[in-house]
This record gives structure tokens, sequence and C-alpha cells, in this order.
């Protein structure tokens, strides 16, 4: 068990988050996308199939790795019900009074016994820089050696390759109806924060210092 909340911060693999760039403890890079999702079973079969033979063509053309992730969470209704509370002395009509109670004790049942989930998806991009082994002098990839990252030019250089990963990405799923979104600084944060503190539902991360 950690004693502190330094120690806690060991157990995190990521060093920074720079520039829309989640830069890790061990050198890698990587850029994340939300991408939006396809009512697949609406489909017909022909189209189904022309997806899934676009999506493997995809796949194929890229040289790199990626990872997809599916971020399932709780939806929180409150807001929504309150809102309907707020409506409910403001109807014209006892009728339409009674019909929006009615809903909401209806939600109410429904959340009780249903789990409401939220889906997001997310597409990691990865990029792992090469540097010079001082030992050999052969250019190789990083493993497990850690790199720090201080020469803004070669974070640059870095950042440009991760860049016209996510283009490619961008442009093979636009291609099958799948529209996608870089994540900027704030929103990674968020999503990181929420993946390493899974019990806390309250809502947004932190600020950061």
């Amino acid at each position: 068990m950690p004693r502190n909340g330094t120690a806690t911060q060991d157990f995190v693999p990521i060093q920074d988050i720079k520039q829309n760039v989640v830069i890790m403890k061990d050198g890698r890079m990587c850029s994340i996308l939300l991408a939006s999702s396809i009512n697949f079973a609406l489909k017909s079969v022909d189209e189904q199939r022309a997806i899934l033979g676009q999506f493997q063509t995809f796949l194929n053309t890229l040289d790199f790795s990626i990872q997809f992730y599916i971020q399932s969470r709780r939806l929180d209704i409150e807001p929504y019900l309150d809102q309907l509370r707020e409506r409910e002395p403001k109807q014209d009509n006892d009728l339409m009074r009674i019909q929006v109670r009615e809903y909401i004790d209806f939600i109410q049942t429904f959340v009780r016994e249903v789990d409401v989930m939220s889906k997001n998806f997310f597409i990691v991009i990865p990029y792992t820089p090469k540097i010079i082994d001082l030992g050999t002098g052969i250019g190789s990839v990083i493993g497990n050696k850690k790199q720090t990252q201080n020469d803004e030019t070669s974070f640059e250089e870095h950042r440009l390759q991760l860049e016209q990963r996510a283009s490619l990405v961008e442009q093979g799923l636009n291609r099958i109806g799948v529209r996608t979104i870089m994540l900027e600084e704030e929103a990674l944060v968020e999503l990181y924060y929420h993946i390493f503190n899974p019990a806390d539902v309250s809502g947004s991360a932190p600020e950061r210092g």
C-alpha cells in the first residue's frame, strides 16, 4: 500500500500531457481520438458487409498499432429529472401535470431496475520516438528505457509524426462513416483521471496546477 500521494503517483505511467499529446514515463507518446458510433444493426446486410470490408481495408493500410478503448459510465439522469420537476407546476392544465409526474415516476422506476449507461469510443494512437543509444552508437527504438524530453525541437518533430498518424486514422474511419475529434489537454486530463479513479463519479477531474 502506498503511504503518501507521491508514492501513489508512481503507479501512474503518465509523465506529462503537452500540446494534446500524452507523454508516458518510458518516452512513448500518444494521441487520442474520440469517435462516433454507427448504428450497425440497423444497416442492411449489404451495407454491413461494405462497412466490414472498408474497416478491414483501413486496418491493413496502417503500419503502426492502434488501440480501441470503450468507456462505459452509468448515466446520471438527476439533472434531467430536476428539469422535469421544475416544469411540472408550469403546465397549463391538470392533465399535463399528471402526465409529467407519471413520466418522472416511470423514469425513476426504470433506472432503478436497469443500469442506463453512456458509452464513449476512443482510439489511442501511439508513437515511440527513436533516440541514439550512447552505449553502442546505434539508433534504437526505446524499450524500457526512460527518456527525458527536454528538447523542444525534437518534441515538435515527434508530435508532427504522431499528428500524421492521427490524420491517417481519421481519414480511414471517415470513409466508413465514423467521425472523430482529437482530444485536447483538458479532455485528456479528465479521461485519464476517470481511468485511474473509477470509483469517483462526481464529475470533472481536478484542475491542473
